[in-house]
């Protein structure tokens, strides 16, 4: 495995998933991390396929005039996402990149080796050079905005043990109603990235 890098290396041991790739394989679906698959429509009209590979949420990505085939086959059955992307480079793809970029965020990757690590199991994805660009500018937006929301978390602890200490003192005064023993959040400590709208259409 010479000429990967450390973090994709250890992936690649962690989920060694490879197959030998064949052409007729482009019309079935891959599975990049455990229960992560990538593929093509066909496979979301198969419902035993879905059913054996234990597949409950469907994210389709496609132009508006393709959304035909798109459509949810089994809304009752499974949650779907579906969001219409225009296949030109001038399409701005991150503001989708929260919902979609999930093997280069959850695996701490580059956009190169998040390519690379998705490609070894599905050989035919062939993203365009400026979709990579995008992909490529949005992991510093990603980290940002992950490491704002570590730094509100741990900020907000010192707050909350003060609030839960001056609660307590009143409760030992005048004996009034006690507090939940959960912290709350604040929304302005959340992680501030949309958040897919998953739903079961037509329920």
């Amino acid at each position: 495995m010479n000429g990967l890098s450390e973090a994709l290396q250890a992936l690649e041991e962690m989920v060694p998933n490879k197959q030998e790739w064949r052409y007729e394989m482009r019309r079935e679906c891959q599975e990049t991390l455990p229960g992560l698959f990538v593929g093509p429509f066909q496979p979301s009209w198969q419902r035993e396929t879905l059913r054996q590979l234990g597949i409950t949420h469907i994210l389709c990505i496609a132009e508006s005039r393709e959304q035909h085939l798109f459509r949810a086959r089994f809304p009752e059955e499974l949650a779907y996402l579906i969001l219409e992307v225009r296949d030109a480079d001038d399409q701005n793809l991150i503001r989708i990149f929260p919902q979609t970029a999930y093997v280069m965020c959850k695996a701490d990757l580059t956009h190169e080796d998040a390519f690379l690590f998705v490609q070894g199991r599905r050989f035919c994805v062939a993203p365009r050079v400026e979709f990579q660009h995008q992909l490529e500018a949005y992991k510093p937006i990603f980290m940002a905005s992950a490491a704002m929301s570590t730094d509100r978390g741990a900020q907000s602890a010192p707050r909350s043990n003060r609030r839960t200490r001056e609660d307590d003192d009143d409760d030992d005064d005048d004996g009034g109603m006690g507090v939940d023993g959960g912290m709350a959040v604040d929304d302005d400590m959340r992680q501030r990235v949309p958040m897919p709208n998953w739903s079961r259409v037509g329920s």
